[in-house]
């Protein structure tokens, strides 16, 4: 008689991570948490481990490693959904344990000066994201994500697919990207076409369209706007295809056109998006309309830009300037 293993418990919460159709970062970050988790307690079965094993961890996390309170709800999350979905024992006693500071930041933002020099200094692929997140508010991953077919050049409009939160929305095709644009996707589709003759072409699907719609993978509408440049093996279904382009290349690029502007703020690709918020509350649009865009469900996340405003606004005149 055959004997059939059950697979060990990591393994079996990857599959369930992949079945609630999680991106694969969060699937390798809650992967990783709860494997952390184990090794902290030097590799005990997590069964024997009970809510206030798992309140040592967070504190260890809180106190002895620094993190902010958004790494320790990460890792909380990770656990919880290990808990109650692989060992059926819902973690419901956490409360002993040292909750990490909650760090308040205002983000950096540039003037329109400021990311008129930097735009300006970049070139190519890097020139044409970069001038979409700030004239779209698309996050950085957003933008590498997106697609041929959520472009609608008639109506001026981007969609975007499963954002933050696992969210659509749609917001603003600027028109100073439109050339640029239809340039870059008359590369993609000879790019396509090349792959297609190849015998590749099938981009990934997400929600396991792939079975629901067995050609739309091949396909150009589904195609990234901003393709790698070699095709690459996908971790999850051991296919040979290309991938958007990645993300550290934009952002690299970004920070070393910073530095070569002179600029002395600690930017990224995401300050672009900040300073999107910023400017058109600036130029008079309200926060409901700006918050649409952005994508966020508190209203309390874009008024954060108000108090940018505030910040860079002083009207108090320096005694310095009042000797005669």
């Amino acid at each position: 008689m055959q004997i059939i293993h059950k697979p060990k418990l990591l393994d079996q919460f990857r599959y369930l991570i992949r079945t609630k159709h999680y991106s694969i970062r969060t699937e390798n970050t809650y992967f990783n948490w709860v494997k952390r988790f184990i090794f902290f307690h030097d590799k005990q079965h997590p069964a024997t481990l009970n809510d206030n094993a798992v309140n040592k961890f967070l504190t260890h996390l809180a106190v002895v490693e620094n993190v902010s309170g958004s790494t320790q709800n990460q890792a909380l999350s990770a656990l919880k959904l290990f808990y109650k979905e692989i060992l059926k024992k819902p973690l419901i006693f956490l409360e002993n344990y040292q909750i990490a500071k909650k760090t308040i930041t205002v983000p950096v933002v540039f003037t329109k000066n400021e990311a008129a020099r930097v735009i300006n200094l970049l070139d190519g692929i890097h020139r044409l994201m970069i001038l979409l997140m700030y004239g779209s508010g698309l996050r950085l991953m957003e933008c590498v994500r997106l697609r041929v077919k959520d472009i609608d050049f008639e109506s001026k409009k981007i969609f975007v697919r499963s954002g933050k939160g696992n969210k659509d929305r749609v917001t603003i095709l600027p028109q100073s990207v439109v050339s640029d644009l239809h340039k870059q996707l008359k590369k993609v589709k000879i790019i396509h076409e090349q792959d297609l003759e190849q015998g590749y072409g099938r981009t990934y699907l997400p929600f396991a369209l792939d079975k629901k719609y067995p050609s739309a993978g091949k396909e150009l509408g589904w195609q990234y706007v901003f393709p790698s440049s070699k095709l690459s093996v996908d971790p999850r279904s051991g296919l040979k295809r290309r991938h958007h382009i990645s993300e550290s290349m934009l952002q690299k690029a970004v920070k070393k056109t910073i530095k070569q502007s002179g600029i002395n703020k600690m930017g990224s690709p995401h300050t672009f998006r900040h300073s999107f918020a910023t400017h058109l509350l600036q130029s008079g649009y309200d926060i409901p309309t700006v918050q649409k865009l952005l994508g966020h469900t508190d209203v309390r996340t874009t008024m954060v830009y108000l108090h940018v405003m505030e910040k860079d606004k002083i009207e108090v005149v320096s005694p310095a300037d009042m000797i005669e």
